[in-house]
């Protein structure tokens, strides 16, 4: 039933878009300062992590801020064509004209002449893959008339999904400033491809296809590099930064994860990892019992505007190299604003001497930092012996530090944290 009304749903939309020329933009897109925040926001970046079945939000980060979705739009375009499929209204080897418009398209795109044609497969084969912008268009004009006419469709179908914050203004993604979208939006319509097309999600998994004897690779690269990830689709443009919507399965759990705005395509791809990785670890433990969070298990930078920081490699894959983690450079070991606690070694008389600290992580809370201080004290705790374990508060922050080392056994300590890809600073005394 809630198909069929789908269907009806497009089907009326694409009578009223061609009597009428146009339809009406929904009031988010009309509101002012919709598009001013955007504007107004201090970073590009953005993320979300959820849990495709039941919909809940592990963890989020400026998950309503408005962002441009640049090439992930053509998921939502993807949704239509899939839509159309399950209707009978269209096949996979219907042919799809490349109009001048389409075939004007800057890259990236397939390159196909204005007049030839390409099968509805190959089309889709494009858009998924090699996130053809010429595809695009040519689908959007072939199941709407004009890309404008399809543009509002794509309002309104995300509308109907419950993406409050979108506005698509083309079907490629290519820039428009009225083209707005959110984290949040984002997940919610990769949960929607899965949920309401299973048939055709397995076209977001293809790492590369073949078309008129040119091989065209897969622009997500955590497809076949990191396990249980399927889909679904990459952006990028100036304005933008590099955007991954991506999903994986592992355990039976299958996750989503929406990573907007990274400043390098390395970066976005390595966020959105640890992003799947912690979550899993977290579904994984909650399943025993232990209530934890996303954010509980990660490092976060000391500026809430920044991207999150890998997390320990026990909840990784331990390749983790090119990574910048900010943490505070003040001394942590200021007489009255310790909350020690004693490490399960116990002293040598040296170390009980020694002035130098390790800080391992920053935290918004107390009980994160401590969280974090048993952790290291269980996995390094031969570089860690006879230290001192406690949080130090400097403002709205938590620092994980351990006091009464010598500056050689700091040192070393550090290098075996770094080593796995973990935060350390050592402090040196003052």
């Amino acid at each position: 039933m809630i198909k069929h009304a789908r269907r009806l749903f497009l089907a009326l939309g694409l009578a009223a878009t061609t009597a009428l020329g146009s339809v009406a933009t929904p009031a988010s897109a009309q509101i002012p300062y919709f598009q001013n925040l955007l504007s107004a926001s201090q970073t590009k970046y953005a993320a979300i992590v959820v849990d495709a079945k039941s919909g809940e939000v592990l963890y989020a980060k400026h998950e309503d801020s408005p962002r441009y979705p640049a090439s992930i739009t053509k998921i939502m375009t993807l949704y239509l064509t899939f839509e159309a499929l399950a209707s009978g209204k269209l096949h996979p080897d219907d042919r799809v004209l490349v109009s001048p418009h389409a075939a004007a398209q800057a890259p990236t795109k397939l390159g196909v002449r204005a007049g030839d044609s390409v099968s509805v497969e190959e089309a889709m084969d494009g858009m998924a893959t090699k996130s053809a912008n010429d595809m695009a268009v040519a689908m959007a004009e072939k199941l709407a008339g004009t890309e404008s006419r399809f543009a509002a469709l794509m309002t309104l179908r995300a509308q109907e999904l419950g993406m409050q914050n979108t506005h698509f203004a083309n079907a490629s993604g290519l820039p428009d400033s009225r083209q707005l979208t959110t984290a949040r939006d984002i997940a919610i319509l990769s949960r929607a491809v899965m949920r309401d097309y299973p048939q055709y999600y397995k076209l977001f998994s293809l790492q590369e296809f073949k078309f008129r004897g040119q091989v065209m690779a897969n622009h997500n690269h955590l497809l076949g590099r990191m396990q249980g990830v399927d889909g679904l689709k990459t952006g990028f443009t100036n304005a933008s930064g590099f955007n991954l919507a991506v999903s994986a399965v592992r355990d039976n759990r299958r996750l989503i994860t929406v990573v907007m705005g990274g400043p390098t395509t390395a970066q976005r791809d390595q966020n959105a990892e640890d992003l799947l990785l912690t979550g899993f670890d977290v579904m994984r433990r909650r399943a025993l019992g232990e209530k934890i969070t996303v954010a509980q298990n990660l490092f976060e930078p000391s500026e809430l505007s920044g991207p999150v920081v890998r997390p320990p490699s026990e909840q990784g894959d331990g390749d983790q190299g090119g990574l910048k983690v900010e943490l505070a450079s003040a001394p942590a070991s200021r007489a009255g604003k310790i909350d020690v606690t004693p490490s399960r070694k116990g002293k040598t008389v040296a170390q009980a001497k020694a002035k130098w600290a390790v800080q391992v992580g920053e935290f918004r809370s107390p009980k994160d930092a401590r969280h974090q201080i048993a952790f290291v004290e269980r996995k390094f705790s031969e570089h860690f012996d006879g230290a001192t374990g406690g949080t130090d508060k400097e403002g709205r922050k938590y620092k994980a530090v351990f006091s009464g080392l010598t500056e050689g056994d700091a040192k070393d300590a550090c290098r075996a944290l770094k080593a796995k890809r973990l935060a350390c600073m050592v402090i040196s005394p003052t």
